[in-house]
C-alpha cells in the first residue's frame, strides 16, 4: 500500500492519497483546489486516479473534486446524503472500493455536517484490524468537528451534535485501540476548539485523551462539543455553498498579471480592494491607503476570508516575488476575483509617496500612559474568547476578528481606537480594516497582549 497525507500549514488541511501498488489504483480524499502536486506525484509511482472522495462539503476551503476529476477522469464520491450540482457516487454505510488488495471502507460519521463520512483503509481486504481511519471532521487529534458552522443549512446545532454523539462515541470508539487516525484539520482550525499539533494518532490514544471521546451521555456531549466555540470566519459559509456547485476550475497557467502603477491606482478607484501581503512591520511603515493587511506568513487564506467578501475585486500587493502564490491562497478559499497584483511594491510605493501613509502602532507602554490621559482611548481585543477568557484589559470591548466586519457599527467613531490581539498579527490585520472602512484614528499594540502582560505583570518580590 502506498499512502501520503498532504498538510497544508496555513489551513491546517491534510488530504491523502492512497495506493495499491500492485494495480496501480489510487483514490484522493479531501484534496485542495491546486491539485498538480497530487497528479504529480500519481504519475512518478505509476498510479491512476480512479476515485476522488470528499469526507464532506467543505467549509474552510474549495476542494479540488472537480480539477481532479477534470485532469484524470476519476469519479467523485461523497456520503450518500450528499446532494450537488455535478455528478457523484453516493457512498452508503459499509459500501467497499477495492483498488486491489488495498480496500477502503466508507463509515458513515454524520455530526459536523449531515454527509459526513470517515474511511477505514485497510491493507489486505481480509484484515480484521484496519490500517488507520481517515476521519474528515467527524474527529480530530484532541477535539471533534464542530456541530454548529453554516456548512449544514436547515439543521440544527443540536441536532447536528447528536448525530455526532453516535458517530464518535458508538462508531469510530467502537473501532480497535490500534487503528491509525488522520484527520481532515490540525490545530488552527476554525472547524474545532481543541485540535493538537499532531497530524495523526490512534483511535487508543484518543479514547485516553481526547475530551469528547470520554464516556459521557448524549446531552453532556452536545453541551460541552458546542460550547466554547469560537465565531468561523465570514467566507464558510459561502465555500461550504460552493463545494456544492459545478463552480470554475482553478487554472494555475491564468495567473494574476502584473500591473502597472496608473492601472493598479484605477482599479483601486474603481472599487478594487488593495490587499496587503506585506508583514505588520512593512505594512507599518508606509501602505497605500485604505490598503488591508493579511500578512502572507501566518493563517492568510483564512484571515483574508475573514476580512474580505467574495464579490471583491482585489489588487495585491505582495512580498517581492510572491505574488502567484498569493494568488494560489487566495484561489484555495474561491477567492478568484483578483486583478493583478503590484510588481517591485518598495519602488512602487516610493513613487506613490503622497498616497503611502503609516499605521499607527503604539507600544505597551504608550497604551498604558493613553489610558492614564483626559482622553483615553477605546481598546478592542480581537482575539477569540477562549483567548480572553485568560485574561484581558479592563475595560476593553471584545469583538474577535473573525466577527468584526459584521460588528463595526458597534465601534464609537468620536474616541481614538486602540486594537490588539495576541502578539500583533491579526490587530494589523483588524486595524487595517477599520481604516479601509473609514475609521481615521486607529492603532493597535505592538507585541499584543503578551506585551501588555509583561508590563503590567506584578513585580516579583
Amino acid at each position: 500500500m502506498f499512502f501520503a497525507q498532504y498538510y497544508l500549514d496555513c489551513l491546517s488541511q491534510a488530504s491523502y492519497l492512497i495506493a495499491d501498488e500492485s494495480t496501480g489504483k489510487a483514490v484522493v480524499v479531501d484534496p485542495r483546489r491546486d491539485v498538480s502536486e497530487y497528479v504529480a506525484d500519481a504519475e512518478a509511482h505509476g498510479f491512476t486516479i480512479e476515485a476522488v472522495v470528499n469526507t464532506h462539503f467543505h467549509a474552510d476551503f474549495l476542494a479540488g473534486h472537480l480539477e481532479l476529476a477534470a485532469r484524470t477522469g476519476a469519479w467523485i464520491g461523497y456520503g450518500r446524503r450528499a446532494e450537488t450540482e455535478y455528478p457523484i457516487r453516493r457512498l452508503a454505510d459499509g459500501e467497499r472500493i477495492s483498488l486491489g488488495e488495498v480496500t477502503l471502507e466508507v463509515m458513515e460519521t454524520p455530526g459536523h455536517t449531515p454527509e459526513s463520512i470517515s474511511i477505514l483503509v485497510r491493507e489486505h481486504a481480509g484484515d480484521e484490524i484496519p490500517y488507520g481511519v481517515l476521519t474528515g471532521d467527524a474527529l480530530f487529534i484532541g477535539d471533534v468537528g464542530r456541530p454548529d458552522l453554516l456548512a449544514s443549512v436547515g439543521v440544527t446545532a443540536e441536532e447536528l451534535g447528536r448525530m455526532l454523539y453516535d458517530s464518535v462515541q458508538r462508531k469510530l470508539m467502537a473501532l480497535p485501540d490500534e487503528v491509525r487516525v488522520f484527520p481532515a484539520h490540525g490545530a488552527g482550525s476554525s472547524c474545532g476548539k481543541n485540535l493538537s499539533t499532531e497530524r495523526q494518532s490512534s483511535i487508543g490514544a484518543q479514547r485516553a485523551t481526547n475530551y469528547a471521546c470520554a464516556p459521557m451521555g448524549e446531552d453532556e456531549f452536545v453541551a460541552i462539543v458546542t460550547a466554547g466555540q469560537s465565531a468561523a470566519p465570514g467566507y464558510f459559509g459561502y465555500d461550504a455553498a460552493l463545494n456544492r456547485q459545478d463552480h470554475p476550475l482553478f487554472d494555475p497557467s491564468a495567473t494574476a498579471r502584473p500591473l502597472p502603477v496608473e492601472e493598479f491606482l484605477a482599479l483601486r478607484e474603481d472599487g478594487a480592494v488593495v490587499v496587503d501581503a506585506r508583514d505588520p512591520q512593512e505594512f507599518g511603515a508606509g501602505h497605500l491607503r485604505e490598503a488591508i493587511n493579511v500578512p502572507a506568513d501566518g493563517r492568510f487564506a483564512e484571515q483574508a476570508g475573514a476580512v474580505l467578501s467574495p464579490e471583491d475585486r482585489i489588487v495585491v500587493v505582495a512580498p517581492q516575488d510572491r505574488e502567484a502564490e498569493v494568488v494560489t491562497r487566495l484561489a484555495r478559499i474561491g477567492f478568484d476575483r483578483v486583478a493583478g497584483y503590484l510588481r517591485d511594491p518598495e519602488t512602487a510605493l516610493a513613487a506613490l509617496a503622497d498616497d503611502v501613509a503609516p499605521a499607527g502602532r503604539l507600544t505597551a507602554d504608550q497604551l498604558r500612559t493613553a489610558l492614564a490621559g483626559e482622553r483615553p482611548p477605546v481598546v478592542l481585543d480581537v482575539r477569540t474568547c477562549g483567548e480572553r477568557a485568560a485574561g484581558f484589559i479592563d475595560g476593553s470591548l471584545h469583538i474577535a476578528l473573525n466577527e468584526l466586519p459584521a460588528r463595526l457599527d458597534e465601534l464609537p467613531t468620536d474616541r481614538p481606537l486602540v486594537l490588539h490581539c495576541a502578539g500583533g498579527h491579526r490587530s494589523s490585520i483588524a486595524a487595517s480594516l477599520l481604516r479601509h472602512h473609514g475609521f481615521t484614528d486607529v492603532s493597535d499594540i505592538l507585541g499584543g497582549y503578551g506585551a501588555w502582560e509583561v508590563l503590567t505583570a506584578p513585580a516579583a518580590a
